[in-house]
């Protein structure tokens, strides 16, 4: 294991055992070398390491710092890598969101709360026949985070946020290119809502799956022609 990896190795070691915890400050470089038995150098190294990574949180003139450590800082890099996607890759990512979010929708289904699954259908509400596509992207948006939070898991919402964040610009060319694509996507979200609120997560699964692959379809189409 090279060094930096050690070092990278104990300081979660510390983390993790709750020797250190969110918000603590770590002690001096000089003092957590020595006392981890790591040279100040590959010290460094780790810490740089895990700042990248939104471990720790470097101050300057402050110290080091353990971040809160909650999902959305943690997964961040999942959304650096998506960003520097290529057509085919998108297409990669489109099937890890579809199975990731139709789970999650039966889930919904099955946590939902009565004041959840009201405020989804008020976002369906909030928009007609008439929507533009930049108001039919951002209700889609909305639409699919309030699902995916109704299953309370925090890294579950985080990770398919980065995810879906991703895929906005295919589904704008999408609505801008497929006839009745707008009329399509309304339908199949009152149709998962309907299944959410039936309580029915095989259905509501089923649904979500469709209803992302769908676009999955036409990406793939697109990009064959």
């Amino acid at each position: 294991m090279a060094v930096t990896d050690e070092a990278i190795e104990k300081i979660k070691a510390m983390i993790v055992s709750g020797e250190l915890s969110p918000g603590d400050r770590l002690p001096p470089e000089k003092e957590l070398a020595e006392r981890l038995g790591l040279s100040r150098n590959s010290m460094r190294e780790a810490v740089k390491a895990l700042e990248v990574i939104r471990v720790l949180d470097v101050r300057r003139g402050d110290g080091t710092y353990v971040t809160s450590l909650e999902p959305h800082l943690l997964l961040e890099a999942i959304s650096f890598v998506a960003d520097m996607h290529d057509d085919d890759s998108l297409l990669e990512i489109f099937a890890v969101r579809r199975m990731l979010e139709s789970q999650a929708t039966g889930l919904a289904a099955t946590l939902g709360t009565a004041d959840a699954i009201a405020a989804l259908h008020e976002e369906l509400d909030t928009v007609g026949a008439e929507v533009t596509i930049d108001d039919l992207v951002a209700h889609d948006i909305r639409f699919h985070r309030d699902i995916v939070q109704m299953t309370k898991n925090a890294y579950l919402s985080s990770l398919i946020e980065s995810l879906s964040g991703q895929t906005v610009r295919a589904r704008v060319w999408r609505g801008l290119t497929e006839q009745g694509a707008v009329e399509r996507t309304l339908s199949e979200h009152r149709a998962i809502a309907d299944a959410i609120a039936q309580h029915d997560p095989n259905l509501a699964t089923s649904l979500a799956t469709a209803h992302i692959a769908g676009v999955e379809r036409w990406l793939r189409q697109a990009a064959s022609n």
